[in-house]
């Protein structure tokens, strides 16, 4: 069983790309989460934070991307990776904060 991640822990930011701009006028947006949320944990929190009711929650892993040196090498450490997920809301409805971006 996943652990307990309060709801407001869960979401970390909403990702602003035009990818993402795009998306949002086919009732889809796109958050950062807390890499052990799972998919019932993010509908909830998005219900929570946005009073909205959610249809689908997708999730990828975005993983870092090493780096070339000036010698042609790979770096060390790559950055951190992180985890998306892409939520679509009920016909309708909006999310205010994406609004004018």
């Amino acid at each position: 069983m996943p652990k307990a991640i309060h709801p407001y822990e869960v979401l970390r930011r909403p990702i602003v790309t035009e990818k993402s701009t795009l998306l949002a006028a086919s009732r889809k947006y796109v958050f950062e989460v807390a890499l052990g949320a799972n998919k019932p944990q993010i509908k909830e929190a998005v219900e929570k934070a946005f009073s909205v009711k959610v249809e689908d929650v997708n999730t990828l892993m975005a993983h870092g991307k090493r780096k070339r040196t000036r010698q042609g090498r790979m770096s060390a450490s790559p950055p951190p990776e992180f985890k998306k997920a892409v939520v679509t809301i009920a016909a309708g409805q909006t999310i205010e904060f994406f609004e004018g971006v």
